[in-house]
């Protein structure tokens, strides 16, 4: 097998009629299915021995790249069964990105024919795969080279990359869901909002409704290669689930697609890196990237188990999994003694604000629902506010004050979403320590959303949870100028107040309520 390893292939040729006699032989004699992972320049870069019947291809993040649609790479195997190219073969080609996917046919020990399977860039009978005519190893005349080549050419053409987003990354969404149909659209529309607010180009989105979630893959095996498949066709690069991932999935999805994996999670972690402009906000959302990052660490390096060794080390030496590990520790840990010291100057901050009893009104709300435009708005301030998720994080406040000569501090928070990451609210816990101090909760719904009820919802709860329920509440609903009259007035006849944030004259309602339960509050 050292022997086949070190053999060339013509790249013009799927495999040489020695390199195929010697693959049969070996295979005859192992009574095993033995593979070999072929460049395109002809290089065998390894050989894969299977049991009877399959074979199980190796992590290949370090084996070739045709710096192209296609990974470079093909797969030859042999068979010593009754079947020819199965289901799993076509997924190990689609998941991988492999050129080419051939099983050679053995008779009497000898090689008999070569069954090929390749991608298509048009989907041919739905399937987006094409089989060649089988042909003997002997007498290929069809050149293997200049087919992978147009086929790329194809699929370039079909979907070209344009210059300006090849540092993009381009995601194809996936949500699972035991659910219902209209759940998993809103849910996937909020993440299309999510991968926006990240720079990320959204090609395709896939939803599946599945009774029980699979464990390892979460979507079934055959909706695993159609995305592949679509990956290929529109030239993505990234997979986003609208869930929160474990690690073994992780793992799993990215053994088997070839293609970087995040979650829900990971993309809002990555959003709030990029908006944290504040101390406080930056060290908040490291804290919060290593404790999601530490469950998630692996390592496939085997020539890293033993670094670096010595007394008191486990085994023969230390891991660099363990290192790692270790290194993360002790920076959560100087985090938090930070995150400390500043949730102290921030208590001491709010003490002189009670000693000049100044009352508080706190914004809160789901993300993007026009809180800081409000702000901006009552107080005449330039806070950055645009119609994206998270596009503020960092805490603001301002004075303002009321038309009965009333003065207070408005407070700018960080906004809700659902399934807010545990770890993100557990760092941003000093930062929500500032609606404790606060007089009055202003609750800011987008009221042209058509989702703002279950907004509302999560929001409700998010506050019942971090036990602000006793705190005075008024909701504003915001962007009436988007909505019908009729909308506007059934959320007047309920209680709500109705106002644009970016129109100063609709605020006048909002002044009266809130004075007047101001004055409730501090008359007490």
């Amino acid at each position: 097998m050292e022997r086949l390893g070190s053999k060339r292939v013509l790249p013009s040729e799927i495999i040489g009629r020695e390199t195929a006699r010697s693959l049969a032989a070996i295979s005859s004699e192992l009574n095993r299915t033995i593979g070999l992972l072929i460049h395109r320049s002809g290089k065998i870069e390894a050989v894969v021995v299977g049991d009877y019947d399959h074979i199980m291809i190796p992590a290949l993040s370090g084996i070739g790249t045709g710096g192209g649609r296609l990974r470079g790479l093909r797969c030859v195997r042999t068979h010593l069964g009754k079947s020819h190219i199965n289901d799993e073969d076509i997924m190990d080609m689609v998941c991988l990105r492999l050129d080419m996917f051939s099983v050679l046919t053995m008779r009497d020990g000898l090689p008999d024919l070569l069954h090929s399977v390749h991608m298509a860039p048009d989907p041919v009978n739905l399937k987006g795969w094409s089989k060649l005519e089988p042909v003997h190893p002997g007498h290929q005349h069809e050149s293997c080279l200049e087919l992978i080549n147009a086929l790329e050419n194809e699929f370039v053409r079909l979907r070209p990359l344009k210059e300006v987003d090849t540092g993009i990354d381009r995601a194809i969404l996936v949500h699972v869901t035991t659910g219902s149909k209209y759940e998993a659209e809103e849910s996937l529309l909020e993440l299309t909002e999510l991968a926006r607010a990240a720079d990320v180009t959204v090609l395709d989105s896939v939803i599946q409704r599945r009774r029980t979630i699979h464990p390892r893959f979460i979507i079934g095996r055959g909706k695993l290669m159609e995305i592949m498949l679509a990956s290929l066709r529109f030239g993505a690069n990234l997979l986003i689930f609208d869930r929160e991932l474990s690690p073994s999935q992780v793992r799993s999805v990215t053994d088997h697609t070839d293609l970087r994996v995040i979650d829900r999670t990971q993309l809002i972690l990555d959003i709030f890196a990029r908006r944290a402009l504040s101390r406080e906000g930056k060290l908040q959302v490291e804290m919060a990237q290593l404790k999601y990052m530490l469950p998630h660490l692996s390592t496939r390096d085997d020539a890293l188990s033993r670094l670096t060794g010595g007394i008191g080390a486990r085994g023969p030496g230390e891991t660099k999994l363990e290192i790692d590990r270790r290194r993360i520790n002790d920076r959560i840990a100087r985090l938090g003694k930070d995150l400390k010291a500043v949730g102290k100057e921030r208590y001491h901050r709010r003490t002189r604000r009670r000693k000049r009893d100044v009352p508080v009104i706190s914004l809160v709300g789901y993300t993007n629902a026009g809180k800081s435009t409000l702000l901006n708005t009552l107080t005449n301030s330039q806070i950055v506010a645009e119609d994206m998720l998270f596009a503020t994080l960092d805490p603001t406040s301002r004075r303002l004050r009321f038309p009965h000569d009333m003065e207070v501090i408005i407070t700018d928070t960080v906004g809700f979403i659902r399934n807010l990451p545990t770890e993100l609210l557990k760092a941003f816990q000093s930062t929500l320590e500032e609606l404790e101090e606060a007089d009055l909760l202003v609750h800011v719904i987008d009221l042209a959303n058509p989702a703002h009820k279950e907004q509302c919802r999560v929001v409700d709860d998010l506050i019942h949870n971090l036990d602000l329920g006793s705190i005075p509440y008024l909701r504003v609903y915001n962007k009436v100028d988007l909505v019908s009259e009729q909308k506007r007035e059934q959320v007047e006849g309920e209680g709500g107040i109705c106002v644009s944030a970016i129109n100063a004259a609709t605020l006048t309602i909002f002044f009266k309520r809130a004075e007047a339960m101001l004055n409730k509050v501090l008359n007490k």
